[in-house]
């Protein structure tokens, strides 16, 4: 009998602890250990993240660095004014020699004033230059390809996000069965308690009732656990505050509206947002190309100097008269022989041309396997989900029957238990295949190029 008061108390701590247990896991569901008041669904964390992940950021960060290269590549086609000036003091006078038309004879002469100050104000205009031309041309072309980039980071967040936030549902989905689980135990080794009490079965059943039980809450505490470093993780992919704390919204019923995917649909590469990124690099190269072709035109340009030079033996009256001139033109520079630079770029660039090729080939049989794959692994999943759904059901039949069963006396106590074992198995199985398909369905329409952003 004191066996038995014993065990009366330790059932009624196992139970105690149990409730514990389960009440605390609801407030580590949300965020463990805090009270948020923000609560976001997956879109919500999209476009959260599409607004204020660091990588985004950074890619943003480019477009404009790219937008200001452009303009100082193009900055030549403006006039470009500039002013110098040289203050000059000659210690001993230049000389000339001057003939005499008359005489035949020629006489040195000391020619010049011993300080001049001229300021120079020069404004040059290009008319013509192929390197300006080549940078108006790919100027569009290199914005095109920094935005590409842009979609292609922001392409891999949605992505990134949409996996991370399944994966913390499925833990979260995963308490909810375990706290069921655990609930279930708590009753089944009560009601084995009584029964050994009672006399009609022994004390193992009531041992083996206190294992599974335990076993379950070690379970359900692990998935406790793991809830905030995925919740850590996801603001993470998020670029959301460490800090700073949110709920995750979800409707299970409208996510298995979302599982389905038209697998009939054949795969495009130009979809592709890297396709369509390489696809501007060849168009940058064959304008590269086209510029050393043309590399052999002039550069044709206007001029104009205006000089106001001072001029004075003495240095304190340097700047008591001025004489200004000035004067404009056209120059034109013409490149004969460059050492062979220019056929020699025109073949590197034609070469390079070759590499990007070569790249596309490699890229579409990338593109290609990551499709294969992704349809594969969509398909399998789906049909688990499918089987895992149907297992439920029998799962949970089966462990109906066999507790009726055992409360009657019919089986023993360890048909329970493998019952209750394949019920919690099949339960979580069910919630993995769930998320696994959602998952798997974002790997998909990325293969496919079907996730669109916002521009």
């Amino acid at each position: 009998m004191d066996m038995r008061k014993l065990l009366a108390q330790q059932l009624k701590r196992f139970v105690t602890a149990g409730l514990v247990l389960c009440s605390g896991s609801i407030a580590a569901f949300a965020q463990p250990g805090t009270r948020p008041d923000t609560a976001l669904d997956l879109t919500q964390c999209v476009d959260y993240a599409l607004k204020h992940q660091p990588f985004i950021n950074q890619a943003v960060l480019n477009v404009a660095i790219t937008r200001t290269t452009n303009s100082i590549a193009l900055a030549g086609w403006l006039p470009q004014v500039n002013l110098s000036a040289n203050l000059t003091h000659y210690i001993t006078l230049p000389t000339n020699f001057i003939r005499n038309g008359t005489t035949g004879t020629t006489t040195q002469q000391k020619t010049g004033v011993i300080n001049t100050f001229v300021p120079v104000l020069g404004v040059t205009q290009t008319i013509f230059n192929p390197a300006l031309l080549y940078a108006k041309k790919s100027a569009p072309l290199y914005i095109k390809e920094a935005r590409q980039v842009t979609d292609s980071v922001k392409i891999g967040i949605v992505a990134g996000v949409s996996k991370t936030f399944y994966g913390l549902l499925l833990t979260l989905e995963q308490i909810n069965v375990l706290k069921e689980d655990t609930a279930r135990l708590a009753r089944n080794m009560n009601d084995t308690y009584h029964q050994y009490v009672s006399g009609i079965v022994d004390e193992t059943d009531y041992d083996e009732a206190r294992i599974s039980l335990n076993n379950s809450r070690f379970q359900l505490k692990q998935a406790i656990e793991n809830v905030l470093p995925q919740y850590a993780v996801l603001k993470q992919a998020m670029g959301y505050p460490p800090l700073s704390d949110f709920n995750v919204l979800y409707d299970t019923t409208r996510m298995m509206q979302e599982i389905g995917f038209d697998t009939t649909l054949q795969l495009q590469f130009d979809r592709r947002i890297e396709f369509q990124t390489l696809q501007t690099q060849k168009r940058l190269q064959q304008q590269q190309i086209g510029y050393y072709q043309k590399a052999w035109l002039p550069t044709v340009g206007a001029f104009f100097d205006y000089d106001y030079t001072f001029q004075n033996n003495s240095f304190g009256q340097l700047f008591s008269q001025a004489y200004p001139y000035s004067f404009l033109g056209l120059s034109l520079n013409l490149p004969i022989f460059t050492g062979l630079s220019r056929v020699n770029n025109v073949k590197r660039s034609r070469l390079e041309a070759d590499l990007l090729d070569y790249g596309e080939f490699t890229l579409k049989s990338q593109i290609y396997t990551e499709y294969t794959t992704a349809l594969a692994t969509y398909k399998s999943n789906l049909f688990n989900l499918t089987i895992s759904r149907d297992n439920v059901s029998l799962a949970r039949r089966t462990y109906d029957i066999v507790s009726l069963q055992y409360q009657q006396g019919v089986v023993p106590y360890l048909n329970v238990i493998t019952a209750e074992s394949n019920l919690i198995t099949s339960e979580i199985s069910y919630q993995t295949a769930l998320y696994q398909v959602l998952s798997s369905k974002i790997d998909l329409e990325k293969s496919m190029g079907f996730i669109t952003v916002p521009q």
